[in-house]
């Protein structure tokens, strides 16, 4: 289906734009029927992490050499988009977690043992990775995570408390941060170091939340308790952790910012048709001038929001530390979601309140993103602190 925001871009080579037709028939094919009860039963089944790898999906930013596709970045924008257009979040943000965040970790710092053991079955949709950071009281801020992990003989015991664990709930795996404090540590930040710890492992204990949003995604809180951990399992250097998360970061906002343009997208699309369908006084909502003049004043926030993400992925492809570019992808692309689904909900009017109709969802899925990866608050601070800083 083409929608109002296809159009051509100097980003976009018709290469992209063959790979976008093929995405969009893959995802309306072999997603878009089943994703529904994917959301309430709060979990992807296998086969469909098998789909995904088997057109290539879950791999197109990761090198050959680890199984992936090793393509340009603007092949993971067109997919990223048309994930986002499919309008259910918890699909969008397990596959984009696990192709972006979780494996991205592997790709670029894991030893060739790591990746071989977990990067490659993962590509191959025969493992699925969890990303688990957020503690009960750290968030954005890493200074204050407390998860531990205490060296003994040739493993590390792991002992801690995740929270938001997206995947969590059917994840094969967890690239975990941790605190591996020794000596040499001269700051909150400094003894930061990321394991990989088997959902299998003696010690680990998940249990599923009742999130009201992204609910395909299993979010879990997971509990580490002396968990035995191979210290071959540690990610890069140890106590490099810090670092590779402000590295990765990037990408997972830039991801995150890109999806919610295509998930902005997809809700204008619903409210028009619901609009075009919906008598009103011997015509329809959707001739209404007022109501013209919302959409249209929602679809220019969405284009110009896309242009922007585009403009980020194209720096970020130049420099993996795009942090401003990518910082205001991110606010920005979220926000205006945020505000497009509520708009849009208003303009659905009673069917905008109604548990379970597919704008209510919209909304809510929408309102978590601005929070993931860094908050709204975050973001800004951090725009202000690099946009600036020439001034100070």
């Amino acid at each position: 289906m083409t929608g109002p925001l296809d159009g051509a871009s100097p980003y976009f080579t018709p290469e992209h734009e063959a790979f976008r037709a093929s995405v969009r028939l893959f995802l309306h094919k072999e997603v878009v029927p089943y994703a529904a009860e994917w959301e309430r039963r709060r979990s992807m089944p296998r086969s469909a992490w098998h789909a995904f790898a088997a057109e290539g999906l879950l791999g197109l930013n990761h090198p050959v050499s680890a199984g992936g596709s090793g393509l340009d970045f603007f092949h993971s924008v067109v997919f990223l988009e048309e994930l986002g257009r499919i309008g259910f979040g918890g699909v969008r943000f397990a596959v984009a977690l696990h192709a972006y965040m979780g494996t991205s970790y592997l790709a670029t710092n894991g030893s060739p043992e790591l990746r071989e053991r977990y990067l490659r079955p993962a590509v191959a949709g025969d493992l699925i990775a969890g990303l688990a950071i957020t503690e009960p009281q750290a968030g954005s801020d890493l200074s204050r995570l407390a998860a531990t992990a205490v060296d003994d003989g040739d493993e590390l015991v792991v002992d801690g408390e995740k929270r938001f664990v997206v995947n969590g709930s059917f994840a094969d795996f967890f690239v975990t941060a941790v605190r591996t404090p020794g000596p040499q540590v001269r700051s909150s930040q400094g003894d930061l170091s990321l394991v990989v710890i088997d959902r299998s492992a003696a010690g680990v204990h998940v249990r599923p939340n009742d999130s009201i949003a992204w609910r395909a995604c299993g979010m879990a809180d997971v509990g580490l308790r002396q968990v035995r951990v191979p210290k071959a399992n540690v990610i890069g250097r140890r106590n490099s952790g810090f670092v590779q998360i402000m590295r990765n970061m990037q990408l997972e906002r830039l991801a995150a910012g890109i999806s919610a343009v295509g998930d902005a997208a997809h809700c204008l699309e619903l409210t028009w048709r619901h609009l075009k369908g919906r008598g009103m006084f011997e015509s329809t909502l959707s001739a209404k001038q007022a109501v013209r003049h919302t959409m249209a004043d929602l679809l220019t926030e969405v284009e110009a929001t896309r242009r922007l993400t585009h403009h980020a992925a194209w720096s970020y492809a130049r420099d993996p530390l795009a942090i401003t570019e990518c910082s205001m992808a991110k606010l920005k692309a979220t926000e205006v979601a945020r505000t497009v689904a509520e708009e849009c909900r208003h303009l659905h009017g009673s069917e905008g309140f109604r548990e379970g109709s597919a704008i209510v969802q919209i909304v809510h899925d929408a309102q978590a993103a601005t929070v993931a990866a860094g908050a709204s608050e975050v973001m800004r601070d951090i725009v202000v602190q690099s946009g600036y800083e020439e001034f100070s």
